[in-house]
């Protein structure tokens, strides 16, 4: 799957060895802010422009209409990301 990044016009490949969005962005030395590893869920949302994620765990924070939280989720299909 490709992972696009609007603002950084950037497109970033999510392959099998990936376990999330946010591993792949890592991965390619994309800056993302997170604070997962401290126990702070929700610090790394992302605006999803368009496409589709699946979670691998039930996110811990609160998720609105169109963001997600890279950190738990892989694509479905190609997306496109505020980034």
């Amino acid at each position: 799957m490709i992972i696009k990044l609007r603002q950084n016009n950037k497109n970033v490949a999510c392959a099998k060895i990936h376990r999330s969005i946010l591993d792949a962005l890592e991965m390619h030395l994309v800056p993302v802010n997170f604070q997962c590893r401290a126990g702070y869920c929700g610090a790394c949302r992302l605006r999803l422009l368009y496409g589709k994620v699946k979670y691998n765990l039930t996110p811990l924070a609160f998720i609105h209409k169109g963001d997600i939280l890279p950190c738990c989720c892989l694509p479905v299909e190609d997306v496109e990301l505020a980034l």
